[in-house]
This record gives C-alpha cells, sequence and structure tokens, in this order.
C-alpha cells in the first residue's frame, strides 16, 4: 500500500498515451493552421512536414534513453547522468519556463475559440479555467488522469472525423501559391507550427505515478504515430478544402473550413476545440507541477517539494499555475506566448537528442538523434539570428 504524502502509482499505458496525446494535440492544431497558412500560404504544409521529422527524431530519441529515469525525477536523471547536475538544473529551468508558458498558450488558445461564441469577459474566463483544473489536479492524478482519459478520447474521435468529411471536398488548385513564398515566410511558419508538435514528453514526465514505468516508450511510439498522422492529413485536408486564404482570414480555422463546407458545424467544432485544449492544458499542468516538484527536490526547497497525503504536489500545482495565470495578465496574446514556450522546449529537446547520441551506439538510432539535434538547432538558429 502506498504511504501517505507519496505519489500513487495509477498510470498504466492507455493513461500515458492520453497524456501524451492530450498535452501534444491542442491549443496548436486548432489555432496554428491558420497561423501558418497567413504566413506561408499553402506552402506551410512544407513547414508542417519538416517539423513533423524534426519532432518524430526528438521523440525517437526521448523512447531510446527513457530507461534512464525509470525510478524518479523524470528528466532530471537523465540529464544529470550524462551532461552534471549544473546543466540538468538550467535544462529543467527552461522547460519549466516552457510548460509554465505552454500552460498560458493553451488558455489563450481556449478564449480564441470562446471568442468565437461572441463571450466577452474572455480573460477572466481563461484564469478561472486554470483555477479549475489546478484545483482538478490537487484532488489526485487518479482524477485528472481520468479526465484526461476522456478529453482526449472525445477531441480524436471528432477530429478525425472532420479530416475524412474535408478530404472530398479537396481541390488541387488550392495547394498552388497565389503569390510568390518567401523563405522569411516559410521559416516563421516552421518556428509557430513546432507549438502543436510540443508536449509529447509528457508521457515520461509522471515515472514515480506509472504502474511500469518501461510503458513510457512504448506510450511515446504510440503518441507519435497518432500525433504525426493526423497533424498532416488534417492540414492537407483544411488547405486543399478551403484554401489557405480562408484559414489564414480565421483565429479558429477548423471552425471556419467546417462551417464554410458543412451548415452550423462551425459551432460544434469550436466546442470540440475548446474539449481538446482543455485535454491539453490538464496535460501541461500535471506535467509543470510534477517538474516544479522535482527539481524543489533536487534544490531542497521545502513546501514546494512536498505531496498531500492523496499524492499530488499542490505547492506546485499552484505555483505553477498562478505563473502562467499571471502571464496572461501581461499578454494574452497565443501567438507570442506560444513562441517563447516552443523555443525553451526546443533547448532541452536539442539535448534529449545528444542524450540518445551518446547512450545508443548503434547506426540507426545515432542517425535519427543527429537528425534530431540537427534540426532542431537549426530551428533555434533561425529564430535567434535570421
Amino acid at each position: 500500500m502506498t504511504e501517505p504524502g507519496t505519489y500513487k502509482r495509477s498510470l498504466g499505458l492507455f493513461e500515458l498515451v492520453s497524456l501524451g496525446v492530450g498535452g501534444t494535440i491542442g491549443s496548436g492544431i486548432f489555432v496554428v493552421p491558420g497561423v501558418a497558412a497567413k504566413m506561408a500560404g499553402p506552402a506551410s504544409l512544407l513547414a508542417w512536414v519538416i517539423v513533423a521529422l524534426s519532432a518524430s527524431c526528438v521523440l525517437l530519441s526521448l523512447a531510446y534513453v527513457s530507461y534512464r529515469f525509470t525510478q524518479s525525477q523524470s528528466f532530471f536523471s537523465l540529464f544529470s547522468s550524462v551532461f552534471g547536475k549544473r546543466v540538468a538544473f538550467v535544462l529543467i529551468s527552461l522547460y519549466l519556463i516552457s510548460s509554465v508558458f505552454g500552460v498560458a498558450t493553451i488558455a489563450a488558445g481556449i478564449g480564441q475559440y470562446i471568442a468565437y461564441f461572441g463571450l466577452s469577459s474572455v480573460l477572466v474566463i481563461e484564469i478561472a479555467i486554470i483555477a479549475l483544473f489546478c484545483w482538478l489536479n490537487i484532488t489526485g492524478i487518479s482524477i485528472s488522469g481520468m479526465t484526461e482519459n476522456i478529453l482526449t478520447t472525445l477531441k480524436i474521435i471528432p477530429l478525425v472525423l472532420i479530416t475524412l468529411l474535408l478530404i472530398p471536398f479537396i481541390k488541387l488548385d488550392n495547394f498552388i501559391p497565389q503569390a510568390p513564398v518567401t523563405s522569411s515566410g516559410l521559416l516563421a511558419a516552421v518556428i509557430i507550427v513546432y507549438w502543436p508538435f510540443t508536449g509529447f514528453e509528457i508521457s515520461a514526465i509522471p515515472v514515480e505515478e506509472t504502474k511500469d514505468p518501461l510503458l513510457i516508450r512504448r506510450a511515446l511510439v504510440l503518441v507519435l504515430a497518432i500525433v504525426v498522422s493526423l497533424y498532416l492529413l488534417l492540414n492537407v485536408a483544411l488547405i486543399g478544402s478551403v484554401g489557405s486564404a480562408a484559414l489564414a482570414a480565421s483565429p479558429a480555422p477548423i471552425a471556419t473550413a467546417s462551417g464554410m463546407i458543412f451548415a452550423h458545424s462551425g459551432t460544434v467544432v469550436a466546442i470540440i476545440g475548446i474539449v481538446a485544449m482543455l485535454s491539453a492544458l490538464n496535460a501541461y499542468i500535471i506535467a509543470t507541477s510534477r517538474v516544479l516538484q522535482s527539481a524543489a527536490v533536487q534544490a531542497s526547497i521545502p513546501k514546494i517539494r512536498e505531496l498531500t497525503r492523496q499524492g499530488t504536489p499542490a505547492c506546485a500545482l499552484v505555483l505553477g499555475c498562478g505563473m502562467s495565470a499571471g502571464l496572461l495578465l501581461f499578454s494574452n496574446h497565443f501567438e507570442k506566448l506560444a513562441t517563447i514556450s516552443v523555443i525553451t522546449t526546443l533547448i532541452p529537446y536539442v539535448f534529449f537528442c545528444l542524450a540518445a547520441w551518446i547512450l545508443v551506439t548503434d547506426i540507426k538510432s545515432r542517425i535519427i538523434s543527429a537528425v534530431g539535434a540537427v534540426s532542431t538547432a537549426m530551428i533555434l538558429f533561425i529564430y535567434f539570428v535570421v
């Protein structure tokens, strides 16, 4: 029986996949297709392919080295064993920043879809939603995990159906650019498109709450298969059916695309979008609090390191959610929040790949880790230099 004040091992393969898929498929796929289409038109599809290849290599690299953190402390165990504690603290700090900004980004995305219904006081609603899910997670991982399972299922099935329903309306002319595609536009699209692909690593974070930590690797591979296939097919269907101009003009592109083809479906899709983002918000809150609590253990910070009798890091949850809500008071702009979250996430991603290169020596694994490290580093270089 689990001791009071310790994590509860209640997560199986389905829960881990739900966390990874839930954390990845959220505000990004419901907002970014329009943003990317505005930047690069139909050529934004190339950005989705580039990022899919890069993110897949990062995910597989993480899967290769997942055995390094099957006991406790998640990513810190991996980073400290390969690069030392000082580097590990820096990387964990960057990941925490990305997670806090990630929660704020998802909340801002929810706000955009709430605005679709013409509601006012969007910022207040966003902060209230963060507070609600903070409380839900304080009650225990069993409840928040079950919530994640339900929300993830409720968003995946409709997204698959939307994709299949849009495919018959694809017109080849919609893939032809109406204006020359600039390299700067395509590069900007690549950076923002990486946001929908971040979050898969959440499957690997709640190690101490997983029934069998060896399930982490299998969960990561399943998350990869689901996310990449759905993203690429959905974006082909969106641009091919309604064109990039219509997507670029909408803050809720999937709802707009569905509404243009199927009467009165826009409202239904907007609701699905909100459900999807609630799922991502819950997953990010779980990840942020666990990484924050783990860092507090390493730094011997009282209160934040402690767990409740229900086995939840209540102080870490309140602190993480509080910082995310505070960010919204300074900026409720989706693109700005997403960009900062992506940049601070990509640096740990590079080190996932470097760790895989060092620890796994077969040629296939090293090629994958090298492609992941180089492509992710190039995206970072593009952001800071170009």
